[in-house]
This record gives C-alpha cells, sequence and structure tokens, in this order.
C-alpha cells in the first residue's frame, strides 16, 4: 500500500446487528469527539480511531487507497453480521475545498451504521481477539455549560465584498470565465466553549431533509448530494439557484414559479448540471437526467435542484472514484473550473479550508455517500468561522448576492448563536 502510514498488524472488524425496534441515536454515538454523517435518520456515526488514512494528494488516487486500507482490515464473520452491506469497517472525512490538498479519513473504532430502511448494525475494530466494547452514548450537554454570548463579526466589508463581486462580474464580461463561486465568512465568538453535539442536534432538527455532519470540529447541515453509490446504483443532486422564502405558502408558491422561470438561474443550473451528467456518464451504463430541474425547498431558500440517477457500468468503482470526477462541480467553484479557481485565489482573500469540499463516509465495498460541505462552519473552542457562497454569473447583481450570502449564513446562525 502506498501514500499511507503502515498499517497495523491484525485489526479485526466485528459486527453484530442490533434491534431496529430500538432506534439509536447516532449523535449520541459520537458524541463531543466523534464523527456524523446522517442524512434523514441513515447514516454512520463513530468514536475513536481503528485506523487513520492520510491523503497526502487529496482525492487524487483517494479511491484505491481507502479501498485498500478498509480491505486490510479483517472481518470476523462468526460475529453474524459479516455479509450485510452495514457490516465492516468505515472510513469518514471532509476532504479540502482546493483539489489536491491533503486530507485525512478515520476509521473509527466503534461505529453505528443504519440503512434508509431502519436496520442497525455496530462495528467495533481491534487488534486480534480483543473483546467488545459496550454501547456507551454521550449524555446531552447540560444548558449551564451552553455559551449564552456572542460577537458576531465580518473580515470583509459589505462594500469590500460587493466590489469583489462587481470584479467577477466584470471578468465574466470579458470572457474570462462564464462562472465563478464566490464566497465569505461570518466569523462567531462565544463566551464559553461551542458545544459541537448542541449545534449538530440543533441542524437536525431545523433542516430535517438536510445531510448533517459533524468530523473534528467542522459541522453542518449541506442540502446538496455530490454523490452516493450503492452496489451498482448512483445518485446526485447538484442544487445551483436560489431564492429566499417568504414563509407564506402562496408568496412561496409564486416565488418557486418565478425560480424556474429565471432566465439567468436556469442557466446557471444548467452548466451544473452538464458538467455532473458528463463525468458521471464517463463511469456509468445507464444515467437518467431530467430535462427541467425541480424546487428544493429548505427553511428559509428555494433551491433549484436536479435529481441524477444512474448505474455503474463497473462493479468495482468507487464512490470516491465518483467524488474524484465530479470535485469541484460548477456550484462550488465555477466553470471552467481552472480560471475560475485562479481567479479566486486572487481575489476571494480567504482560506476555504474544507468549505465546499466533499464530506462523506465510504465502506470496504466502495459504498458511500458525500455531500457538498456547504451550510457550514469550522468549530474550535469558542470560535467559530461560517461560510456562505453564491454563483456570480453574467447578470449578476452585487447587492443581490451580498443578499443571498446573508440567508445562507442564517443556516448555521439559527443553530449556532443562541443568546
Amino acid at each position: 500500500m502506498t501514500d499511507t502510514q503502515p498499517l497495523p498488524d491484525r485489526l479485526v472488524a466485528r459486527t453484530v446487528e442490533i434491534d431496529a425496534a430500538t432506534p439509536i441515536d447516532l449523535l449520541a454515538v459520537a458524541g463531543s469527539g466523534g464523527v456524523l454523517f446522517e442524512h434523514e435518520h441513515a447514516g454512520v456515526a463513530g468514536r475513536g480511531v481503528a485506523l487513520r488514512i492520510d491523503l497526502p494528494h487529496g482525492l487524487e488516487g483517494a479511491a484505491a487507497i481507502v479501498g485498500d486500507a478498509l480491505r486490510s482490515i479483517a472481518v470476523d464473520a462468526a460475529a453474524g453480521a459479516g455479509r450485510d452491506a452495514g457490516a465492516g469497517p468505515v472510513a469518514i472525512g471532509a476532504f479540502p475545498f482546493r483539489p489536491g490538498a491533503p486530507a485525512t479519513l478515520v476509521v473509527p473504532a466503534l461505529s453505528v451504521r443504519r440503512s434508509p430502511d431502519g436496520r442497525q448494525w455496530l462495528t467495533t475494530i481491534g487488534e486480534g481477539a480483543a473483546p467488545r466494547p459496550p454501547l456507551e452514548l454521550a449524555p446531552a450537554a447540560s444548558p449551564s455549560s451552553l455559551p449564552d454570548g456572542f460577537i458576531l463579526t465580518s473580515p470583509r466589508s459589505h462594500d469590500d465584498w460587493r466590489a469583489t463581486v462587481a470584479e467577477a462580474i466584470a471578468a465574466i464580461d470579458a470572457g474570462a470565465f462564464d462562472k465563478v463561486v464566490l464566497a465569505r465568512e461570518v466569523v462567531v465568538e462565544a463566551n464559553r466553549p461551542i458545544v459541537v453535539p448542541d449545534v449538530v442536534d440543533r441542524l437536525r432538527s431545523l433542516y430535517p431533509s438536510c445531510m448533517v455532519f459533524s468530523v473534528d470540529g467542522f459541522v453542518g447541515a449541506t442540502p446538496e448530494l455530490l454523490a452516493s453509490r450503492v452496489g451498482r446504483q448512483v445518485r446526485s443532486h447538484p442544487l445551483a439557484g436560489t431564492y429566499p422564502r417568504s414563509g407564506d405558502p402562496e408568496a412561496d408558491d409564486a416565488l418557486a414559479a418565478e425560480l424556474l422561470a429565471s432566465v439567468k438561474d436556469r442557466w446557471e443550473h444548467r452548466l451544473l448540471v452538464d458538467m455532473v451528467a458528463r463525468e458521471l456518464g464517463a463511469l456509468c451504463a445507464e444515467l437518467d437526467v431530467p430535462d427541467t430541474p425541480s424546487i428544493l425547498p429548505l427553511r428559509n431558500v428555494l433551491h433549484l435542484g436536479t435529481d441524477i440517477r444512474g448505474a455503474l457500468a463497473a462493479d468495482d468503482t468507487s464512490v470516491l472514484d465518483l467524488v474524484a470526477r465530479l470535485h469541484p462541480t460548477p456550484a462550488v467553484g465555477g466553470t471552467p473550473v481552472g480560471p475560475a479557481l485562479e481567479w479566486l485565489d486572487e481575489h476571494e482573500g480567504m482560506d476555504r479550508g474544507r468549505y465546499a469540499g466533499p464530506v462523506g463516509w465510504v465502506d470496504a465495498r466502495g459504498d458511500g455517500e458525500f455531500g457538498i460541505g456547504i451550510r457550514c462552519a469550522e468549530i474550535a473552542g469558542r470560535r467559530a468561522r461560517l461560510f456562505a457562497g453564491v454563483g456570480v454569473v453574467d447578470g449578476s447583481d452585487p447587492q443581490t448576492e451580498l443578499v443571498e450570502t446573508q440567508l445562507k449564513l442564517q443556516a448555521l446562525l439559527a443553530a449556532l448563536v443562541r443568546p
């Protein structure tokens, strides 16, 4: 195996199925120091570290490196669930936005997976015949330990950021690229350490249809599925085009119709869908790409989305192969991607870190699910960095784009700031 540290000897994974009549709270499995990726009550959570898989070149070669590492862990068939789809080790993590930047995925020492039909599996990984530790769930945080004072700052003024949007529009008019996704950040300082599980629990309540994640202080509730794989079945749900919601059902219906009729937003969305279809089509024997997008309603915004589904041409294509082909999509970088990223390096004025990078999980079969790390924050102690981006295209307006970032930032602020 190359590009990762030597594997410990005699790692063995033992999986047992847990009675679905007693659903396990995946967030309580992860606790404050574990990892979580949950989508509509299904997903995976873990704690402890059986193995760290270092990826010096990010997604480049990640499918082979991670697959080799996971398959090197023996599966104890005597545990009774060795052939189940939910059995065996998983690797969970978040990749930086910048393609090729180093990343690390974690194989938890203890993990729980839950399938969409409610089945649950507990997997523990240890050396040799080590006994399985008990499944202990983390308690909820005491209200007295939660922060109740907050200071919000924006590193870039609104005027400065609007001016940068205007520069992007001028670059588009000059033919430099067709679209660029420009992001901004807000920093929150709390009077006490921010309790990650408490924030994640609020995100689950506020955004039940989103993919909720927590990986080493990187938390969020993303509505955008980059890629999933179950056997040969694959799916992606790209989003581009955003309108605010009013809270009034009739007004929201009118806004949805306006969004669907918007030439600017439909063109921006088509750029994204064409790219995703082209990249997935290179690996699929079948691919269904709807001709028109649909409306994805969230708590405070409406998105244009297209649900793309297909069947892989080969059994050995991992979800990480799909992720490597798709990232960064025009939804988070721009198009053409090279010129757009070069422009961002010169003008965005911040290090995105893991914001807008892929986040999710993969197992030894290559099955898994990765969302795009948006509607997110990087939390460290009392400090949190929140991010939001917008797609700038021909016809964009700087003030309108600023308002869109404010709407998107509300997704995390509503869960994080509780005065």
